[in-house]
């Protein structure tokens, strides 16, 4: 009986049972900090390998492309970039004619993929339907992205023209004294390639679209509707420039794919090697000229000038992706200085 009341009344001995660790407790301490030290270290050093591997793998791509466009690099030079030559037996290559398609559709696939897209966004973000409305609505632009190109292809092939051939006949009876729409339509053509990407890159825009304009406080538009502002007032005054940068962004990424994409277009540009200015006209993308002729080259020149159409897609989209960030840093950094003043 008189340890514990010796103990109770020590507040030394108190105090080092209940706040002091014993030894064996301080080392397993010590033991799981250094494995918690470690066990961190050692993951920041394996995300920072993983971020250096796309970084390599990037230019070792960039690499392989190059060795292979070799023998067309050092025969055209960058003469190759605007010759509009492309003969096969006579081993004559230019590639003016597929930069110019795969521009000029990429270009009208935008115009009309910003537009719907914000428009989508704008309708699936804000109140305008129940939210009982509103999510499945988003959920099946989203769900776009999930076909197959070569599906979206064939129904391009025989349900878009069908349905676009009486627009553009329209377009040519009233327009062709301008050089967009001077031609005859026939169907296919950089029109109707351009609304098939359209399609294509519209879940791109819209969702990211919608989660830039959802990442706006709700107080801010609260803030605005309560100082007299309607709701459009509010959307394009408030909402719009405070995510100008994202929309950017989202309007870039799916320009990215736009250039890329290869099967939907093959079907349905018409896969024409001349450079034309009407838009009811026939034409040709590199990813399309690519996938119609290189499992059938055979000769090394012939070889060399797809991938150095290759390499040529890979810049202009690598080049379209560093506009965009530069773009958003610009913004953000004006915005900054807009703040701070």
């Amino acid at each position: 009986m008189k340890e514990p009341l010796e103990t109770a009344r020590s507040p030394s001995r108190a105090g080092i049972s209940l706040f002091h660790p014993s030894p064996e407790a301080e080392l397993n301490i010590t033991t799981t900090s250094r494995w918690d030290l470690w066990l961190e270290q050692g993951f920041t050093w394996l995300l920072c390998g993983f971020a250096l591997s796309t970084v390599v793998l990037l230019f070792w791509i960039s690499w392989v492309i190059y060795q292979q466009a070799r023998p067309a690099i050092q025969e055209y030079g960058l003469g190759f970039l605007w010759s509009q030559d492309w003969d096969v037996a006579g081993l004559a290559f230019g590639a003016l004619p597929y930069i110019y398609g795969t521009l000029v559709s990429s270009a009208i696939a935008l115009l009309i993929a910003v537009p719907v897209g914000l428009a989508v966004a704008i309708v699936t973000s804000e109140n305008f339907l129940p939210l009982a409305v509103r999510s499945p609505l988003g959920f099946l632009v989203e769900l776009i992205a999930a076909i197959p190109s070569v599906i979206i292809g064939l129904w391009g092939l025989f349900v878009l023209i069908p349905v676009l051939r009486p627009v553009q006949q329209v377009l040519y009876d009233y327009f062709k004294w301008t050089p967009l729409f001077s031609t005859e339509p026939f169907g296919p053509g950089l029109l109707t390639a351009g609304v098939i990407l359209a399609i294509m890159i519209l879940p791109t825009m819209a969702a990211i679209s919608r989660e830039v304009l959802l990442a706006v406080p709700q107080e801010l538009r609260s803030a605005s509707m309560s100082l007299g502002a309607t709701r459009w007032e509010t959307i394009f005054s408030l909402l719009l420039p405070a995510g100008v940068s994202g929309i950017l962004g989202a309007a870039m990424l799916a320009l990215g794919r736009a250039l890329g994409e290869t099967m939907a277009v093959t079907m349905v540009i018409g896969n024409s090697p001349y450079i034309s200015a009407s838009l009811l006209d026939a034409g040709y993308t590199i990813p399309a000229l690519l996938a119609n002729e290189f499992p059938e080259a055979l000769e090394g020149l012939h070889i060399g000038a797809l991938m150095y159409l290759a390499l040529i897609l890979f810049a202009i989209t690598l080049l379209v992706n560093i506009a965009a960030v530069l773009l958003v840093w610009l913004i953000g950094l004006q915005r900054g200085m807009v703040l701070n003043r």
